[in-house]
């Protein structure tokens, strides 16, 4: 079983590497394996659905992960983001004393899949569930950190971008400004853009992939929230970095601060 996780691990390495035609031959000589036993081996895989054969013809043939896996992996991503996210939660109310959240992007909006609030927090109701315009929601900037121009203007093709509070983007040439501020600190910082008086801090949180699949966000009124910016950021980027590695696998990543 070693043997064939380590056979799986390489092809995996080979695929996030670029490598785009991946052989037995190529895995048998990257792990100083015997190519005969190697292929049968992989054929085994094959029978399993843990490996198939890749898009790529001709001879030798094209390996790849089977798309199963693939699926299984984004599951269980969703079920981590909402138990190691809830600890991470709970670490940055802990540290801050301010409510936070985790929310992902679905369409042109945000939507909050996890939540904490200090003991004596005034919020009433929870905002699991419920979206908002990811233009000018807390997290919306975090969350399209890691997209191109072209595809956030995409996202935003069919959004009327209505004032929810003094500082809301205008339009998609507005929003790529601030995104652009966003992409080069690591984390966004929106500023009475979802209502009068709020203030949010948010670090993107990348899986497996390195794709980014939700943010973590420090949220409040402005006058108390604006002087701690760049605490209350190291804090989210801290236990996004913390979620992170708990979401590619390493059990109790998210448990506590280093």
């Amino acid at each position: 079983m070693g043997k064939g996780l380590d056979v799986l691990m390489a092809l995996a390495h080979r695929t996030a590497a670029g490598h785009r035609h991946t052989s037995a031959t190529d895995l048998a000589r990257e792990l100083a394996r015997d190519r005969s036993q190697l292929s049968r081996g992989l054929a085994a895989m094959r029978e399993e659905e843990f490996a198939s054969h890749g898009a790529g013809g001709g001879a030798p043939r094209t390996l790849a992960l089977h798309w199963r896996l693939y699926a299984d992996a984004l599951e269980l991503t969703a079920h981590r983001l909402r138990t190691d996210g809830q600890t991470a939660l709970e670490g940055m109310v802990d540290e801050t004393g301010e409510s936070c959240y985790l929310g992902v992007l679905i369409g042109d909006a945000t939507v909050t899949i996890a939540e904490r609030v200090p003991q004596g927090s005034k919020q009433v109701g929870s905002w699991i569930g419920r979206p908002y315009p990811a233009y000018c929601s807390d997290c919306g900037q975090a969350l399209l950190s890691d997209a191109d121009d072209e595809e956030v203007a995409a996202v935003f093709a069919r959004t009327d971008f209505v004032r929810h509070g003094p500082n809301t983007p205008t339009g998609v040439d507005d929003f790529l400004r601030r995104l652009a501020a966003t992409r080069e600190r690591g984390y966004s910082i929106v500023d009475e853009e979802a209502e009068p008086g709020l203030y949010s801090v948010a670090a993107p949180v990348r899986d497996f992939r390195g794709e980014v699949v939700a943010a973590l966000q420090v949220v409040g009124p402005r006058v108390r929230l604006a002087p701690r910016t760049e605490e209350l950021a190291a804090t989210a980027l801290r236990w996004a970095g913390r979620l992170e590695t708990a979401l590619r696998g390493r059990a109790g990543a998210a448990e506590g601060p280093a």
